[in-house]
């Protein structure tokens, strides 16, 4: 139910609190979230340091956001489905599925630019 007078920074504020408690439940309650957003701030700082030009070190930063948002994407997908209902079904299994491969394709997109931009350093 939408809260009565939610526009303006009334509205900000509470999205924000909301982006808040969702990215807190996803560390507390997500193991594969956690060991990415671990992995992202081990190499954020190497994404800062390493001797490369402006757009190469964007790439790097972004392609490391889009693994942590695609994750985010894909734990909502999967609490929705196991909140639908507990049976086993065809397209629950499907929807899980296609989520996860999304997290592979962030992943791989994230290792390939890396790879891209540090091998020449090599």
């Amino acid at each position: 139910m939408k809260p009565a007078n939610n526009h303006g920074l009334k509205r900000v504020f509470r999205a924000t609190g909301f982006s808040i408690k969702g990215l807190k439940s996803a560390w507390q309650n997500e193991a594969a979230f956690r060991q990415e957003a671990i992995l992202a701030i081990i190499m954020l700082p190497i994404a800062l340091i390493v001797d490369v030009s402006t757009t190469e070190r964007i790439l790097m930063v972004m392609t490391l956001l889009i693994v942590l948002i695609v994750e985010l994407l894909n734990s909502a997908i999967e609490a929705v489905v196991d909140r639908v209902g507990d049976e086993i079904h065809p397209l629950s299994g499907q929807a899980k599925d296609i989520a996860s491969a999304a997290v592979f394709i962030s992943l791989a997109l994230c290792a390939i630019t890396w790879a891209i931009v540090l091998i020449p350093l090599i």
